[in-house]
């Protein structure tokens, strides 16, 4: 089995047609075909079906496909290693992170690391935790900032606790304040309020949702959807209240009221995960040690 039949191999997968798969690769249509008969010559199996105009995977190919990913996106990692070999002078760090930890977490580390190792690329991908423990698992990612508990737990990926924050509400100036005005809010007064809340697939929705039926009721909500950037915009317009990581409120709270919850409040953990069978580059471990260190 060659590494570039598996990439020819992987190219039709996801193209699902192999004139475009070629192209993909660079590589004449034919060459490609006959690189895949090879590879299904020394499997023992058939790894498409073809017909006209439309191309599946066997259940042979099916099984294949996520092992060839992992092995391409290995030996692409091991590739970067090697050219960060010369003091960091070059190479990337692909970095998954909740869109509210980018707001609140990221940006000064972020800089530190850029004027420390201008050279390295840095390559920012949001998503849920969900979305990014599964592009960790697949190779895609060399770390992801990611809450606690995992929504589904891996023993693939090792996890280091980053830091434990708190949430807090924040509403417009313009609006009567949450909880009749008290300092804090308790859970239970978010029965009364519209709520602005974040698309499925956020943690923080899921965080917020379990915390009001804990409390016997299901929350109301005003708008929902949208992102960090979305909420909090639509909290300014008045539209309703939000509970969000107190790290952003504080960052981002201009023209926003801020309203702690009272105790035991709810808190998130951000870990820093990894894959635990392969080691994160060399730019890729500075970054982590910087992110530890903060």
């Amino acid at each position: 089995m060659q590494f570039q039949q598996l990439q020819y191999f992987v190219a039709v997968a996801e193209t699902r047609h192999f004139t475009r798969a070629a192209d993909l690769v660079h590589v004449a249509q034919p060459s490609l075909s006959q690189q895949i008969k090879a590879l299904e010559k020394e499997l023992g199996a058939d790894l498409f079906l073809r017909a006209r105009g439309n191309i599946t995977l066997t259940d042979a190919g099916e099984a294949l496909l996520p092992l060839a990913r992992r092995i391409l996106a290995d030996a692409d990692t091991a590739r970067h290693e090697v050219q960060e070999l010369a003091q960091l002078r070059s190479g990337r760090v692909r970095l998954g992170a909740t869109p509210s930890v980018c707001t609140g977490l990221l940006p000064d580390v972020l800089r530190a690391f850029h004027d420390r190792y201008p050279g390295i690329r840095l390559l920012i991908e949001e998503g849920g935790s969900h979305d990014l423990v599964r592009e960790l698992a697949r190779g895609a990612l060399d770390l992801a900032l990611v809450v606690l508990p995992l929504p589904t737990p891996s023993p693939a990926l090792t996890t280091v606790e980053l830091l434990r924050e708190d949430l807090v509400v924040v509403s417009s100036p313009d609006a009567p304040a949450p909880g009749r005005g008290r300092r804090t809010v308790r859970i239970p007064d978010l029965e009364g309020e519209r709520l602005v809340m974040f698309r499925h697939g956020y943690d923080l929705r899921e965080l917020t949702v379990a915390a009001c039926r804990a409390e016997g009721f299901e929350p109301d909500f005003a708008v929902e959807g949208g992102e960090m950037d979305a909420v909090l915009g639509f909290v300014r317009a008045g539209l309703g209240v939000a509970v969000v990581p107190r790290m952003v409120a504080t960052q981002s709270g201009r023209g926003l009221r801020v309203t702690p919850l009272a105790r035991p409040g709810l808190h998130r953990t951000i870990a820093l995960a990894h894959r635990s069978d392969v080691a994160p580059p060399r730019a890729a471990r500075e970054l982590q040690r910087m992110l530890l260190e903060r």
